[in-house]
């Protein structure tokens, strides 16, 4: 069956392509090196994880620059659904002794006119102190540090997890080697995912990222915002009955109930 936006992104981007031919002076040797790189990058499976890092943050940032609330960024290969349901306040599934320091992470779940969301229902995942996820990393149950929750009546949360890691995306294919031909290293910053499922409205993906962390400003995937960065709070563990030290963090969220991209044709900046 025809689709008409196919033809129209296609010709697009044949114009594009050709602009960059005349531009880079991009002869056949190098054409058949990317026909080759992506022939690996797809034997590999990593064509997912490649767009995830290198191009859905533009598009995201070009879709919704021009929309109020709060702004979206990248889901990630990460991802799981049908996580367990926690309540809220509660906490995410972790092992008995799950390392690294605890976190609270609160917020508020507002329309973008201040209306508070009730029953919102946020599923949320991470990685752990070490920097990696459950069902993707050996010796973590499934489940760890995953689950879903709903905003209380006033649309407010309160959730008790762990202080996440940094990572490295995967460097051992052609993603990989993308990387080196750019000279760039592979580290995202720690951060917690949230999908925001509205009672009535449409989702939101986001993450959540912490200051002074060492990758803010060359995040691999490109995908902080800074709206999106909170403070991690130190406090005493006496406080809360805790052996250890925790942390707090806290950051409200608006969402949009009908969450439809604005484009604007006149000017894309790079």
């Amino acid at each position: 069956m025809k689709n008409q936006k196919v033809i129209d992104v296609y010709n697009g981007l044949v114009v594009k392509f050709k602009e960059l031919v005349c531009e880079y002076e991009i002869d056949h040797n190098d054409y058949q090196a990317l026909v080759d790189w992506m022939d690996q990058l797809g034997r590999a499976g990593e064509i997912p994880l490649f767009m995830d890092v290198f191009f859905e943050t533009h598009a995201l940032q070009e879709m919704y620059k021009s929309v109020k609330g709060t702004e979206p960024t990248i889901l990630g290969p990460y991802y799981i659904e049908n996580t367990p349901v926690v309540q809220n306040p509660g906490m995410l599934p972790q092992r008995e002794n799950e390392p690294g320091d605890a976190l609270y992470f609160s917020g508020s779940v507002k329309d973008v006119n201040g209306n508070p969301l009730a029953n919102t229902k946020i599923d949320m995942w991470q990685a752990d102190a070490n920097g990696e996820y459950s069902y993707f990393a050996e010796g973590i149950p499934n489940d760890n540090l995953r689950g879903v929750f709903y905003t209380d009546a006033n649309g407010n949360f309160e959730i008790k997890t762990v202080v996440p890691g940094n990572y490295s995306i995967p460097t051992d294919g052609p993603s990989g080697q993308f990387l080196k031909w750019i000279d760039h290293h592979a580290f995202r910053p720690a951060h917690l995912h949230l999908l925001f499922q509205p009672e009535n409205g449409d989702r939101l993906v986001t993450q959540i990222y912490f200051e002074g962390d060492e990758y803010l400003e060359n995040d691999v995937a490109q995908g902080v915002r800074g709206s999106l960065i909170t403070k991690l709070e130190k406090h005493s563990g006496a406080e809360k009955g805790l052996k250890n030290d925790y942390y707090t963090a806290h950051l409200d969220f608006e969402l949009r109930l009908q969450d439809k991209p604005v484009f604007n044709k006149a000017v894309v900046k790079n």
